[in-house]
């Protein structure tokens, strides 16, 4: 067991207060639900839902997508602000999945902000250009709340029932100071030309011209999305637009402060108490049911079959290029989308069981089937669903077995809901869930074990709200029923309450069962490979890698955390709650994925922050995939060395330093590793002496040191003048046809000048002639960031650092050098949690590069 710091303790005590919160916020929507609808039952809700004409609902419908239309707005006015501009036909299928998501969590205990942060990196935005979209969208949605219900609560506020318990007589009041709110910030806009600075972020005010379009969206997108109710719900003289709108936008606040995912159930009650002296509670309940499938089901659903679409299409070019906006959100929105579509069948399948059947079915159903097949597919059909609810959290995790099961599950609902009732209603929708999962195979590649994955608190809270909701619902649909211990074994076609009763205590005992086999399960045995490797292993992998950092696993200095397979692994440092990762993993990339989700987990189990350090740019949507942020660090020098050529304009400069030093007698020797040890005297002295003359010490981790049997390894390079070694440096070879590269590279203070140009070139060209593809010079920090005043200000300090830090680093001057060899530069990230950690993550990985605290300080 580990110990936690109070610190810890208080985090997690904090990060999972807002969950049961939202969990006494809901069993109290239930007890208002019950207290409401004492006098009614099942079947009035379910006579006012079939009322609804169709023409209403067709209407809806319509609103519906001009709704979710409005709100791609949001994402081109954000992109507009940030000066990155994209197409019309890329914004809205990407911002339909985002809004179809986000507005079924809302404030969700399900997922945090990295969700959306997923999303938006997807489309290409660097980090800080999304928090730049995520503040300006958040505040044009609440600054079009404020607007029009400043408006609504100023003229016609509408009556606040005793059961709110608010502390407020009228909601005049409140729209008085709401405008004063939207007029402030008008204010400010146009008066204030430069940023501002909110919770740490530099958040840049919309130029005038762009507050109209702003708040004429924000009005729109509420004034839709509170017409579509309005369209659903009987027509009442006494309640014009205006009140209802009013009534809607309380309503919905209190959803989105609840913290219970899409408001569920919060945003029912409160309308339900805020509309009865209009509508009978069966009308309202019946319209808010079809409200919440329409407006918040509905596109969830049909954004998990845009994805079902593209996991089809990338067998069929043509259509292919029909999804292409899609395919940048689809890898990073699938796990979460699909995770919410399986829970959402989970809720369809028990709140189904907790229902009684049509009986006209039943009796049709039985002269087909004989009792005891639907007695099993009732019962059967609400442990799937039970299922699902647990299984979401595997796919929201990307594991390949949770996809299997998902899908059997899917098919046994769909079967038992046939079989149980004739639900073809029930049935349908279930089909077109696994339609769309069906073809996403490909996102779910991690092979780990269900039992073995975190169960966040979030989820925990989320499953006991359908089990609570399921619980009142069989209480509610039976209240007419006489309870006996006799009614758990009555078996007849009617009999729709003991049948129910049996359904539900079979899905509680499967979600318990889970969650005590997790608690049982055996710990994990410590694995040895992940503290130490076989050396032969080791060298095996490392020989294979195109990168040539893969050579500091020699060092001795990280931890080793191994794939499965034992084909690739990742070197790791521990600083204070930094787990910092030595660049990309080793190996093969399709063992990527698991390996960093497993340090993810790792990391997470003794309250660490997982961090990669100097990671490429290729492969950054594993680093996104699990939550991080990405802080650009830098840009790596590659020399391609089939296009280098000595005789080239631009290599004058080094061709006469080349002529010069050699005229001199200086030469360059390749001394290979069987004959390094004789000279490690004299390598060891030339290193001390270059030490002494910079003023500094060894540095480690992401840089080698003077370690005996680590230069042992490796080929040295060796500039002599006769028996005098004048500068040396250890060569790390890559993979067949990869990159070369130097680590320690150390000459005499007395050393000519040129000596380190004269040693690089002659590396050079013996690469050209062991056909190495790249020779690699190393990394450039802080260059090829932007100081633009809206870029973000990690890179704006960056910018700054690198061309006015000259007195603690030679940031511009490193990369003015490494230029005249004329490289390709390629991005180097830091991939890390958000920004209010970064600080002493920062601090973390410079004690870990320096070998602590005097070090960093120090030179």
């Amino acid at each position: 067991m580990r110990n936690e710091t109070s610190e810890q303790i208080k985090e997690k005590i904090i990060s999972i207060l807002p969950f049961f919160v939202g969990l006494v916020l809901f069993s109290g929507a239930l007890f208002v639900l019950h207290r409401e609808l004492a006098h009614y039952h099942l079947a009035d809700i379910r006579h006012s839902l079939n009322a609804i004409p169709q023409q209403r609902i067709t209407f809806a419908f319509l609103l519906t997508v001009a709704s979710y239309l409005v709100m791609s707005g949001y994402d081109i006015l954000a992109l507009g602000i940030i000066n990155h501009p994209l197409p019309y036909r890329k914004v809205t299928p990407a911002s339909f999945i985002g809004y179809a998501f986000s507005n079924n969590l809302g404030l969700s205990m399900l997922a945090g902000a990295s969700v959306r942060y997923t999303l938006y990196a997807a489309w290409g935005l660097r980090p800080g250009e999304i928090g730049k979209v995520v503040v300006f969208c958040t505040l044009t949605l609440w600054l079009g709340f404020l607007s029009l219900g400043g408006v609504l609560f100023l003229t016609a506020p509408p009556a606040i029932p005793a059961g709110l318990h608010l502390p407020l007589a009228s909601l005049r009041l409140a729209g008085l100071i709401f405008l004063l709110v939207v007029a402030s910030y008008l204010l400010l806009c146009v008066v204030r030309k430069k940023p501002l600075m909110l919770f740490g972020r530099t958040v840049g005010l919309p130029a005038p011209g762009y507050l109209a379009p702003q708040i004429v969206i924000a009005v729109l997108d509420w004034t839709l999305a509170g017409s579509v109710l309005y369209v659903l719900l009987p027509s009442s003289p006494s309640l014009t637009f205006g009140n209802f709108l009013g009534i809607f936008l309380l309503a919905q606040l209190a959803g989105l402060v609840s913290q219970v995912p899409g408001g569920v159930g919060i945003f029912e009650t409160t309308a339900l108490l805020l509309l009865q002296p209009y509508f009978p509670a069966p009308a309202i309940l019946g319209s808010l049911v079809l409200y919440r499938g329409m407006y918040y089901l509905l596109p969830l659903l049909l954004a998990a079959t845009l994805l079902g679409g593209l996991g089809i299409s990338s067998r069929w070019h043509r259509i292919r290029g029909m999804f292409q906006s899609l395919d940048s959100v689809a890898s990073v929105a699938a796990p979460w989308l699909f995770s919410l579509i399986a829970f959402g069948g989970g809720i369809i399948l028990l709140l189904s069981g907790a229902t009684p059947e049509t009986s006209g079915r039943l009796q049709w159903l039985k002269h087909v089937l004989p009792l005891a097949v639907a007695e099993i597919s009732h019962f059967l059909a609400s442990l799937a669903g039970a299922g699902l609810l647990v299984l979401a959290r595997g796919l929201q995790r990307r594991l390949d077995a949770a996809y299997v099961l998902t899908i059997l599950l899917f098919v046994a609902g769909i079967v038992f809901s046939l079989l149980k009732g004739m639900n073809y209603e029930e049935a349908a929708v279930l089909t077109i869930m696994l339609g769309a999962i069906l073809p996403c195979h490909r996102y779910f590649y991690r092979k780990a074990a269900l039992l073995s994955e975190p169960f966040t608190a979030g989820w925990t809270i989320a499953i006991a709200l359908v089990f609570s909701a399921t619980l009142w619902l069989i209480f509610f649909s039976y209240k007419h029923v006489e309870y006996s211990q006799t009614l758990w074994w009555q078996f007849a076609f009617n009999d729709n309450a003991p049948r129910s009763l049996r359904a539900m205590v079979g899905a509680i005992m499967v979600v318990g069962f889970f969650f005590l086999a997790r608690l049982m399960r055996p710990h994990p045995p410590s694995d040895a490979r992940e503290e130490t490797m076989d050396m032969t292993r080791l060298e095996k992998i490392v020989s294979r890698s195109a990168r040539t950092n893969a050579n500091l696993a020699f060092l001795g200095d990280k931890k080793i955390l191994c794939s499965r397979s034992g084909d690739t692994f990742l070197m790791y440092r521990i600083k204070g709650r930094s787990w910092v990762v030595m660049g990309d993993p080793v190996g093969p990339v399709a063992e990527w994925p698991e390996l960093i989700w497993r340090f993810k987990e790792k990391s997470d189990i003794h309250g660490g922050w997982p961090v990669f350090y100097e990671v490429s740019h290729e492969h950054l949507r594993y680093y996104i995939d699990i939550g991080l942020m990405l802080f650009k660090l830098g840009e790596e020098a590659r020399v391609p060395l089939r296009d280098f050529s000595l005789q080239s304009r631009a290599a004058k400069g080094l061709r006469y330093t080349k002529r010069r030093l050699e005229k001199e007698g200086w030469q360059f020797t390749i001394i290979p590793k069987t004959g390094v040890a004789e000279l490690m005297p004299t390598l060891r002295a030339v290193s001390d002496a270059w030490l002494a003359a910079k003023n500094t010490r060894e540095k480690g981790f992401s840089m080698g040191f003077f370690e005996p049997d680590y230069l042992a390894r490796f080929p040295v390079a060796l500039v002599t003048r006769g028996d005098d070694i004048c500068a040396f440096a250890n060569i790390w070879p890559g993979g067949p046809g990869g990159e070369i590269s130097i680590d320690l590279m150390r000459y005499r203070p007395e050393a000519p000048q040129g000596i380190m140009d004269f040693l690089f070139l002659h590396l050079i060209l013996w690469g050209q002639e062991q056909q190495f593809q790249w020779f690699n010079l190393g990394m450039a920090p802080l260059a090829g960031m932007t100081d633009h005043r809206l870029a973000p200000l990690w890179n704006r300090v960056g910018a700054f650092v690198f061309r006015h830090g000259e007195h603690f680093y030679n940031f511009n001057g490193l990369r003015s050098y490494k230029e005249k060899f004329k490289p390709l530069w390629e991005p180097r990230y830091l991939a890390a949690p958000g920004r209010v950690k970064l600080l002493p993550i920062l601090s973390d990985v410079a004690a870990i590069i320096s070998g602590g605290i005097k070090g960093t300080m120090g030179k």
